[in-house]
């Protein structure tokens, strides 16, 4: 009894908040997020701590393999973004 009471509450809250804002679209703006230049950090920083650990004398296939499952969604990430920002300019 009291759960669905507070439940009510809380649905009457959040209708009037709603229309008392106004229209909300439901449209999602294309475009790439503001996160994009955190992946291009991402990528950089895996992609020189795998040259500098290919130099050490502890390197073998595992740490390859590790650091490759890393760098390969974010070198993905890296060439949507650069075609995205081209396409965008032309």
């Amino acid at each position: 009894m009291l759960t669905s009471v507070v439940s009510t509450i809380a649905v009457n809250a959040v209708s009037s908040t709603t229309t008392a804002a106004g229209a909300i679209s439901m449209t999602t703006p294309l475009g790439l997020s503001q996160y994009g230049v955190l992946a291009v950090i991402g990528l950089i920083a895996f992609l020189s701590a795998k040259e500098i650990l290919s130099a050490c004398d502890k390197w073998n296939n595992n740490i390859n393999c590790l650091l490759d499952m890393s760098i390969f969604p974010l070198l993905i990430s890296f060439a949507a973004i650069v075609i995205y920002k081209v396409a965008e300019i032309i």
